[in-house]
């Protein structure tokens, strides 16, 4: 009984690390397709192309978007359940607090897929079928679009240091001697308040609670995906470097 129940746990660990590995890389690149290849060729169809392609194409790729997203989603809180030294102290320590950082954006990033972008996309979608079947398009449809686009490009930049965070915890406990892994109460105070506001406000910006969802300096960097995924590594660096600061 007592092999059976450590062969389960051990299948659990394995399996919830292998579908996150290959949900998460199935939701990032389904991400830079959306981001990268998508959005810059719809700008250049004309418009019967691009309806065609928005009742057609769109619909099939949201799908596996977001199945992926909530399976990622879902098998990153498996791997925290299987996670042995997952107790009060965990979040004590750098992996812990890599970690933290690592799951808060994702969240952020699978409710925006769910919450923002899914149902604006829906309206697009819609639309597309208005226009088709020769009816007048809805209003509706381009701030929706719109909507869409700023939380998707605010995925993508999240997207970057999510992948270290998640990636690097794991390196981090390879590399303890060169770390304090238990930093004082103060020190874990500062990561943890910079972690949360600064995913605060850049989402606040995505979801047009800073200025609203107009083009704007604020929004400058989700406008263009080059400068999309230079914000993604700066605020990498910004992180990274405040590990360095406070924990080395």
């Amino acid at each position: 009984m007592i092999v059976a129940v450590g062969f389960g746990r051990a299948l659990g660990i394995a399996g919830s690390r292998w579908f996150h590995l290959l949900a998460g890389i199935t939701w990032i690149g389904l991400l830079y397709y959306f981001n990268f290849v998508q959005t810059p060729a719809f700008a250049g169809f004309e418009a019967p192309a691009r309806t065609e392609a928005v009742r057609k194409l769109v619909p099939r790729a949201l799908w596996w978007f977001r199945m992926a997203a909530a399976l990622t989603f879902v098998t990153g809180l498996l791997i925290l359940g299987f996670q042995d030294q997952f107790d009060g102290d965990y979040f004590k320590i750098l992996p812990g607090m890599s970690i933290f950082a690592g799951m808060l954006m994702a969240t952020v990033m699978f409710l925006n897929v769910w919450l923002v972008i899914w149902p604006a996309q829906q309206i697009v979608i819609a639309n597309a079928e208005r226009t088709a079947a020769g009816q007048e398009a809805d209003p509706a449809a381009a701030p929706a679009a719109r909507r869409a686009a700023l939380a998707s490009r605010t995925n993508t930049l999240f997207s970057i240091p999510v992948m270290f965070f998640m990636i690097g915890t794991s390196h981090f406990v390879a590399i303890s001697d060169h770390f304090n892994i238990a930093p004082g109460g103060g020190k874990r105070a500062v990561w943890y308040i910079v972690v949360l506001v600064l995913t605060a406000v850049i989402e606040a910006n995505a979801l047009g609670l800073i200025g609203g969802y107009a083009p704007s300096p604020t929004r400058k960097f989700l406008d263009d995906h080059r400068q999309t995924i230079w914000a993604g590594f700066a605020l990498w660096a910004i992180y990274f470097i405040l590990i360095l600061i406070l924990f080395s």
